[in-house]
């Protein structure tokens, strides 16, 4: 499997890219709508036929691109099964595999940023979305956020992975691109070392965060697919 990694400065989102070298069967996870001209740009000069939009969770900070990529190369839009909308073509759960060609992107139900997040596991790489970010994890204060739920996706799921593997978050703040769970499991201040399920539930239960800017249009735009040109 071959991915490239691609940032929205504005949302400091990282979309990502994913294909079949072979087939050229190709997806794409967290697109931002501002950047569907620049992704476009990309698969067609890679050559690569877009199968899939694939997105972690519900965003409050962008709108996806999903579905003018829909629009432009017909592929599937896929959301976890509980995202309340009628937009996507494809309800996920956990354990289902997206398929590119002969190789699969496996589905992971990581709930606790929101009760919608998914991770995508392939080839040694986890994308990761907002549940797990580098040397930090997604805000459970809004949306179905939930602490307690976020301590045991990232502790039940993700760190039970091999510890080389490779971490890509849809968000990143200090300039990190990669991370692997075995560097979370050591170094992550929140989760890191000897951290409780207590101790990680009181430090995310304390933390004062400001309202993400875009929430109020970001997140109805997104049950659209993007495509709530109004946002």
């Amino acid at each position: 499997m071959q991915f490239r990694q691609l940032f929205d400065h504005r949302s400091s989102t990282y979309t990502y890219l994913v294909w079949n070298e072979d087939t050229r069967d190709a997806a794409i996870i967290d697109p931002v709508r501002e950047q569907v001209e620049r992704d476009s740009q990309l698969i067609d000069e890679l050559g690569l036929h877009l199968r899939f939009a694939l997105e972690t969770h519900v965003h409050a900070d962008h709108i996806t691109g999903s579905g003018l990529l829909r629009e432009r190369f017909g592929c599937k839009i896929g959301v976890h099964n509980q995202v309340d909308s009628d937009c996507p073509d494809i309800k996920l759960v956990d354990d289902d595999y997206v398929s590119l060609g002969s190789q699969q992107l496996e589905v992971l139900y990581t709930p606790g940023h929101t009760d919608t997040d998914v991770c995508y596991l392939a080839d040694g790489v986890i994308f990761t979305g907002d549940i797990l970010l580098i040397h930090g994890s997604g805000r459970t204060d809004f949306q179905s956020g939930d602490a307690a739920r976020s301590y045991d996706s990232i502790t039940g799921r993700l760190f039970t992975l091999p510890e080389e593997t490779l971490v890509y978050p849809a968000h990143d703040y200090s300039g990190f691109t990669c991370s692997t769970i075995g560097e979370e499991k050591r170094f992550n201040p929140r989760l890191g070392g000897e951290r409780t399920r207590e101790e990680y539930i009181r430090i995310m239960d304390e933390m004062v965060l400001d309202k993400p800017g875009l929430i109020d249009i970001a997140v109805p735009g997104n049950q659209a697919c993007g495509l709530d040109r109004q946002g």
